[in-house]
């Protein structure tokens, strides 16, 4: 059992989005991987899908995802549920930042373009 201090844990960050890994393969976990994000207002992930599953927790902000043409919106306290393989972005729509927490079924994350282009991302899962 190990309990981390996630104050002391490396953030990374891409244009409006700053990351950090809470757990993943570096804390010794074989098949998950938690991120904790948080995104400025008018920000957005890039497209992209994972090669797991992928459950976004939406602790506070406002936004909407966008996959397979839709764009559906969320608020605070919401669960997103993405599957493996779906491409899709995540925009903050609101006028704070959107902080969420991801957990995935995989360590590391494959996270690729919706062409299935390896992304390099600045951070380890």
């Amino acid at each position: 059992m190990r309990v981390i201090d996630n104050s002391r844990l490396n953030k990374s960050e891409l244009p409006g989005i700053e990351h950090q890994t809470l757990a993943g393969a570096a804390q010794a976990l074989a098949k998950l991987s938690v991120w904790r994000q948080s995104m400025a207002p008018g920000s957005a992930t890039p497209v992209h899908q994972h090669d797991c599953e992928e459950v976004v927790l939406v602790l506070s902000g406002s936004g909407e995802v966008r996959a397979n043409g839709t764009a559906t919106p969320f608020g605070p306290d919401s669960t997103l549920v993405l599957p493996p393989r779906v491409a899709h972005e995540i925009v903050n729509t609101g006028d704070s930042p959107l902080v969420t927490v991801a957990v995935f079924s995989a360590t590391p994350v494959g996270t690729f373009t919706p062409n299935d282009e390896k992304i390099e991302l600045p951070w380890a899962s």
